[in-house]
């Protein structure tokens, strides 16, 4: 008898999400969610210029990379981008619980990693243009846009997903009984 569900990778799933949102949800088989989020990675890239001013971050022309870009359109993306990875990762998990009967739970995975990433992001995107990057050479990769936010980003999230265990743990604590 073939099983009706087969098992999601998360890792997978999370790493598709990476490439473009929505393939991670493709990949988990959910449709809907998935082509939901590819036409809005196309309406918010397309008119925030944002693969025009990662191509001029490559080429490492600052000024270009930062008048192309249209940032009220750009402070979007971090939340799409992160929201897709998430999504994707945490229905891979739910698949596979349900796959093997296990009842679901109440607890969703990392997600102070890609709450900090979205932040972080966020940040970069608006921070970018310092006095304090423009004036130390040792640092003036992260004067481009979306350099700066992808390294916010991962250092927040790191920050966030620390915190989420922290509070995870304690909460478990709390929990199981004769523990003090």
């Amino acid at each position: 008898m073939r099983q009706s569900r087969q098992y999601k990778s998360p890792y997978a799933a999370m790493l598709w999400s990476c490439v473009l949102p929505g393939f991670g949800q493709f990949y988990n088989k959910d449709y809907m969610v998935g082509a939901v989020l590819i036409g809005l990675e196309f309406l918010v890239n397309l008119n925030s210029n944002l693969n025009l001013s990662l191509i001029e971050s490559f080429i490492g022309d600052m000024h270009s990379a930062h008048h192309i870009i249209d940032y009220r359109w750009a402070l979007f993306y971090p939340s799409l981008y992160g929201y897709a990875i998430w999504q994707a990762f945490n229905a891979a998990i739910a698949n596979n619980n349900k796959m093997i009967g296990k009842d679901a739970e109440q607890r969703t995975y990392l997600s102070g990693f890609f709450l900090g990433m979205v932040l972080g992001m966020d940040f970069g995107l608006f921070w970018h243009d310092s006095t304090f990057i423009t004036h130390h050479t040792v640092i003036k990769l992260l004067d481009f846009p979306v350099f700066n936010g992808l390294a916010f980003g991962i250092l927040i999230g790191i920050l966030g997903h620390i915190m989420e265990n922290k509070v995870y743990r304690r909460q478990k604590e709390h929990l199981l009984p004769g523990k003090k």
